[in-house]
């Protein structure tokens, strides 16, 4: 009898890849977007994992306009927070294990190397609020629970999402013609959501539970990055370094989120591929899907 699995958010970069992922591995996977299910709504939530008699339930759902969430905190509030109590509730009722992803930007960013699963959480924006904000509800109301920190996630969903990844955003102004300017002072571990939904599955299998970091494999700034990503696409765009302090945003955020996969490592799972390596997988699984067909 196949096993059965729910996803939340899976129209989304990573809950494309999970879909495909435990697809894979012999679930019958449900997947639910914005659109099919609202998960603000406690009711809802519940009958839709009560009678999909799902044994799995992941949520890579989340409201991540991190700047946006500054003037409108209680949207990202019932998104981040509220939604994933209601999951946890129904995951509680119905026996199911409850899969969560979190962010890196629980984190401040003052340790200056990075993050491991022991540092205590200070978020600094009101979406970090509302994630970490998440991870205690789930907490509160499961013992049987895997939390997923993640930091930068990029795939291939990211060409049909309104909002895309930063690989995408940095194509477009490449082509645009005009100096890109990167913050440079930030850094982050910027995760390929393949190896991400890989690693999820494998923690699933080993029956894992807690708190894991699954960043991508490499620390890098933002500014590294984008030229990482210009040379693997083989443009050379002007692109100049810039600062927090020189390009302020609405959110205060986190100057170094990059993650440590300590727990990752010591269950001896597969490490994160190289950034490079990703972003090339990336570009070239990209130029196939935007080939013109004949």
């Amino acid at each position: 009898m196949s096993r059965k699995a729910i996803i939340f958010g899976g129209a989304g970069q990573l809950g494309f890849e999970i879909q495909r992922e435990f697809a894979a591995r012999g679930y019958t996977v449900f997947s639910y977007e914005r659109s099919g299910v609202d998960i603000t709504d406690a009711a809802m939530v519940e009958r839709v994992i009560a009678t999909s008699e799902a044994e799995l339930v992941l949520n890579s759902a989340a409201y991540n306009m991190v700047d946006v969430a500054e003037n409108e905190p209680q949207a990202a509030y019932e998104v981040n927070a509220l939604a994933v109590r209601n999951m946890a509730v129904a995951c509680r009722q119905s026996g199911a294990k409850l899969v969560h992803f979190s962010t890196d930007y629980v984190f401040d960013g003052t340790k200056g190397s990075p993050y491991t699963e022991e540092d205590r959480p200070h978020p600094l924006n009101a979406y970090a609020v509302s994630k970490l904000c998440g991870e205690l509800y789930a907490r509160a109301y499961l013992d049987d629970l895997l939390i997923v920190r993640t930091s930068g996630v990029f795939g291939l969903a990211g060409l049909k999402t309104a909002r895309g990844n930063f690989v995408e955003l940095m194509l477009r102004l490449a082509a645009d013609s005009q100096p890109i300017r990167v913050v440079a002072d930030m850094v982050a571990s910027p995760t390929y959501a393949p190896a991400l939904a890989h690693c999820t599955g494998e923690l699933v299998e080993r029956g894992a539970r807690g708190i894991f970091h699954a960043g991508g494999g490499t620390a890098i700034s933002w500014f590294e990055y984008a030229k990482m990503i210009f040379h693997c696409a083989g443009l050379d765009p002007e692109v100049r370094a810039t600062s927090e302090r020189e390009y302020r945003t609405p959110a205060r955020r986190p100057r170094y989120t990059a993650l440590a996969n300590t727990k990752l490592d010591a269950l001896g799972i597969e490490p994160m591929p190289p950034l490079e390596k990703a972003v090339r997988s990336y570009l070239y699984l990209r130029a196939s899907l935007l080939q013109p067909e004949g």
